[in-house]
């Protein structure tokens, strides 16, 4: 018998997720019905936003069902089909599970076709490309509309989606200010990646040093933390500012089954004083436009102005094991799982 591995959901975790909040289990592969395709998966992407996955709650996506496998957006080849428009061969990304197979009609799964002969390494399209990088691109261009000259601040920056945000808005003339959670990822961040300062929210007070890196105020915030660092920005926005909420790092985890948030910023008056905008957006209303965004980003990696980092972990079997990097501060870069 040809085993399909999973991991599913066992229970809803309070606090960070443990390996108990899920369960291991294997059963036969499926064979594809009409309009159906097998896919193998070869790569796993670990996002923050899996752990919002997991409330009972919905999110821009249903709640899972206990039991159910885990969702994840996957890099795989199509192994079989009944579906003309996925052949058998083709590489595909889509949101798949924490599972080795996956058998889908294309559409329910956000099922996207993988360029072929762009000679682009599979796991790439978990980081630069595919949803990380269409999260980056229009998160940024679209809603934060950054023009040169500007001051963006970008939090979580030494993350998969932080990284590439403050690397294109260098691209577009900005003064780019990163916050991240250790010395290390700072000097990444204003060394490797080209960011003009670097704010290590863990060991510095964050509004006094956003205060003296952005002597000119703040005009885009790219946000994917939430609290009280998006309420030291917001004292500090200009007119017409821009604050796009990508993410909420700082919340997934403190909720427990039910979403009992804490109190949120109580400054928002200042959006209205500055005559801002703060704007969420999720990667899926873009995806008719996914060519744009990866050949601009494949143009700008391939003439060396933008760079990213893969960080990947070995087997399935890992997963839940690495899931907590993304909050605990040991992470940089894209987190991935290559199952073998």
């Amino acid at each position: 018998m040809q085993v399909n591995r999973q991991w599913r959901i066992a229970r809803r975790p309070a606090g960070l997720a443990k390996e108990s909040d899920f369960e291991w289990h294997e059963e036969q592969v499926p064979a594809p019905g009409p309009g159906q395709v097998l896919i193998r998966n070869h790569y796993l992407s670990l996002d923050p936003t899996s752990r919002a996955w997991m409330w009972q709650e919905d999110t821009y996506l249903p709640a899972q069902r206990l039991g159910s496998v885990m969702r994840g957006v996957t890099v795989g080849i199509v192994e079989q089909s009944k579906n003309s428009a996925f052949p058998v061969g083709i590489g595909v990304t889509g949101a798949l599970g924490w599972q080795d197979y996956a058998l889908t009609d294309g559409a329910s799964d956000f099922l996207m076709r993988l360029p072929g002969g762009s000679g682009i390494p599979p796991a790439m399209h978990l980081g630069l490309l595919g949803h990380i990088g269409m999260t980056a691109y229009f998160g940024l261009l679209e809603i934060g509309k950054p023009k040169g000259g500007e001051t963006l601040v970008v939090s979580s920056a030494a993350g998969a989606v932080g990284s590439l945000a403050g690397q294109i808005g260098k691209l577009y003339g900005c003064r780019v200010v990163g916050i991240a959670g250790t010395d290390e990822k700072c000097r990444w961040l204003t060394g490797e990646l080209g960011f003009d300062a670097a704010i290590n929210y863990k060991a510095e007070p964050v509004f006094k040093h956003l205060r003296a890196h952005c002597p000119r105020g703040i005009d885009v915030y790219f946000d994917n933390v939430g609290g009280a660092i998006l309420e030291d920005v917001l004292n500090l926005l200009n007119v017409g500012a821009r604050v796009v909420v990508c993410g909420m790092l700082s919340l997934y985890n403190d909720v427990g089954g039910s979403l009992t948030f804490p109190a949120g910023p109580n400054n928002l008056l200042n959006l209205m004083q500055k005559r801002a905008r703060m704007q969420g957006f999720v990667y899926l209303d873009y995806l008719d436009r996914a060519d744009e965004a990866m050949d601009a980003l494949v143009s700008w990696h391939k003439a060396g102005k933008i760079r990213y980092q893969l960080n990947v972990i070995e087997g399935l079997r890992n997963a839940p094991m690495a899931f907590n990097k993304m909050f605990d501060g040991s992470n940089r870069g894209k987190l991935a799982v290559k199952m073998s």
